[in-house]
């Protein structure tokens, strides 16, 4: 079935430009893992590719905002999803349902 610009640029905004979303579900009771690691489980649980670098930037940034704590195991970071995180993205759930309620109608 042939999508048009509007549907791939709203699939665009709910994939890509809220990757941190995805980010804080895939750590949400997870083991820390690798960057490398976040993007591979995002990919085999949601089919979402998100280019390495763009998965990079978002870990990084959520870092830098508190979202995420790296950790260094075994000479390697990893990164655990913090409290901050966790209510932020339920907090964000809890919009995007609001949202889906109000175009149901």
């Amino acid at each position: 079935m042939a999508r048009g610009k509007a549907y791939e640029r709203l699939v665009r905004k709910l994939t890509v430009e809220v990757l941190w979303l995805y980010v804080a579900r895939v750590l949400m009771g997870s083991e820390p893992l690798k960057a490398y690691e976040i993007r591979k489980r995002i990919a085999e649980t949601f089919g979402i590719k998100p280019r390495t670098i763009t998965t990079y930037s978002v870990v990084y940034r959520m870092s830098r905002e508190g979202l995420l704590k790296p950790l260094r195991l075994d000479g390697d970071v990893v990164y655990a999803l913090t409290e901050e995180g966790a209510k932020e993205f339920g907090e964000a759930v809890k919009f995007l349902e609001r949202v889906l309620e109000y175009l149901k109608g």
